[in-house]
Order: C-alpha cells, then sequence, then structure tokens
C-alpha cells in the first residue's frame, strides 16, 4: 500500500519527474526507485531476515534461499510516464523458491489482487476464479511485445496472425503484472509473452494457479519464478494457446 501511495503521488507530478533509459525502450523513473524504497522499508521492518529482488537494483538481487520477496515497484513505467492507466505494483513471497503469497494493485483504479499457497485467488475481497470459456472464438487473449531484442521480434510476429484469426481479439496494455492478474480474474483467457523477468510475473504466477488457471513455459514446462517465455490461461484456453504459438512458430 505504501508503494502504491508512492506510485499515484508520483503521478500527480508527471511532468516533473527526473527518468532515464535503462536500454532500448526501457526507462525508469525517480518514482520507480522510490516506490522500491517504500517497499523495502516495510520488508526490512517486519521480516529483517528476509531479502529483495527487486527491478531497480536491489543489493539482494542474488538471493534464492529462504523468504524472498519479489518486487516490482512500478509495472508499466512508460504506461505511466505517457499518463496511461495501466500500471501496477507487483510483490510475492518466496519461500526457498516457491510461491508462497502474492499481491498486485493496480494504481490508477485502486484494484487489489491477492493470492496465497493453498488458500486461493482474491480480487476485492471476493474469491476469483479464471474464466470458464474455451472456445477461441469467444476468447480474449492478452500479450507483451518483445521489443528489446530483434531476434525476438522476427519470433513473436509471426505468432500473431493465428492468435488473431483464431479468438474474439488481442490486447497489448503493457504491463504484465495486470495481464496476469486479468487472467485470474477471468478478464481474458489467456496471455503469452516471450520475455519477462522474476519481478514481473512472480505474484501473477501464484493468482492464477490459486484461481483455477495453468502457467507455464512456452513449451509447456511448469512455468519457474525465473523464466523468460510465459503461457497463462484457463486450462483449456492454455493447452490451445500453446498449441497455436507452437505450431505457427517460424
Amino acid at each position: 500500500a505504501r508503494a502504491a501511495e508512492v506510485v499515484r503521488a508520483g503521478a500527480e507530478r508527471r511532468a516533473s519527474l527526473t527518468w532515464e533509459s535503462k536500454g532500448r525502450f526501457d526507462f525508469v523513473s525517480d518514482v520507480d526507485r522510490a516506490s522500491e524504497a517504500a517497499l523495502g522499508d516495510v520488508i526490512r521492518q517486519r521480516h529483517p531476515d528476509a531479502t529483495l529482488l527487486a527491478e531497480e537494483g536491489s543489493p539482494d538481487a542474488g538471493a534464492t534461499r529462504g523468504l524472498v520477496f519479489v518486487a516490482d515497484p512500478l509495472d508499466g513505467t512508460t504506461n505511466f510516464l505517457h499518463g496511461f492507466p495501466a500500471y501496477a505494483v507487483s510483490i510475492a513471497a518466496l519461500v526457498d523458491g516457491v510461491p508462497a503469497a502474492g499481491a498486485i494493485i493496480n494504481v490508477p483504479t485502486g484494484a487489489l489482487f491477492t493470492a496465497t499457497a493453498g488458500g486461493g485467488a482474491r480480487h476485492a475481497g471476493a474469491p476469483m476464479r479464471v474464466s470458464e470459456i474455451a472456445d477461441p472464438a469467444r476468447a480474449l487473449i492478452a500479450t507483451g511485445f518483445p521489443f528489446t531484442r530483434e531476434e525476438e521480434i522476427a519470433r513473436y510476429v509471426p505468432m500473431l496472425p493465428a492468435v488473431m484469426r483464431a479468438t474474439s481479439g488481442i490486447r497489448r496494455a503493457g504491463a504484465a503484472a495486470l495481464d496476469l492478474a486479468d487472467v485470474a480474474c477471468g478478464r481474458y483467457e489467456a496471455f503469452w509473452e516471450l520475455r519477462l523477468s522474476p519481478w514481473d510475473i512472480a505474484a501473477g504466477i501464484l493468482l492464477i494457479r490459486e484461481a483455477g488457471g495453468i502457467v507455464t513455459t512456452l513449451d509447456g514446462a511448469p512455468c519457474p519464478v525465473a523464466v523468460t517465455s510465459c503461457v497463462a490461461g484457463n486450462p483449456s484456453m492454455h493447452r490451445w494457446l500453446i498449441d497455436t504459438l507452437v505450431n505457427r512458430e517460424p
């Protein structure tokens, strides 16, 4: 909640923010850093023995054992910088590498998505489940573009036509954590992306699994937190999407 407050306050002074490029089309602002600092402060106060793996350079980035918090202090930075209302704070607690709890907050709307291992997933305090739609023609699919690597752009683009022709639509909002939360609560039937980082998906993996969905790599293997490709969805659409993507790869 404290990190989300930092992001909300930053949105009110968007025109005066300091931001820079970390790489090709990959930006970081002082709000990203302030949000991460707020997360770190809370974690150190409540769990002094825990470590933090976060996008903007936590000193504990190599930790994998024990209690580890994996966080994206501002998922959808480019959206945030442009005033496009799709950005979030995402955090997951891992015990020996396995997600135990996760939360994603949609900062512009205040919507909160939470999950605990074995305890189910909740949205706005109520239990949530993945969509039951199994017909691709009725399905809405989310995706993310691999915009930083030319070789992955070349791999990704041929996948689009097969999905576009068979489904009711594809959406690319630019915040993977929110995409996964929206799969978990049934707004999307499935999601795929070729390159993601642990902080993008750690909370979302648990949300979807606890909501009755499936999350794997593109080849169908169980999706660990440290992964690049990700395919997620309700059981029927997850299987269909993998089959479609793999069969259409160049």
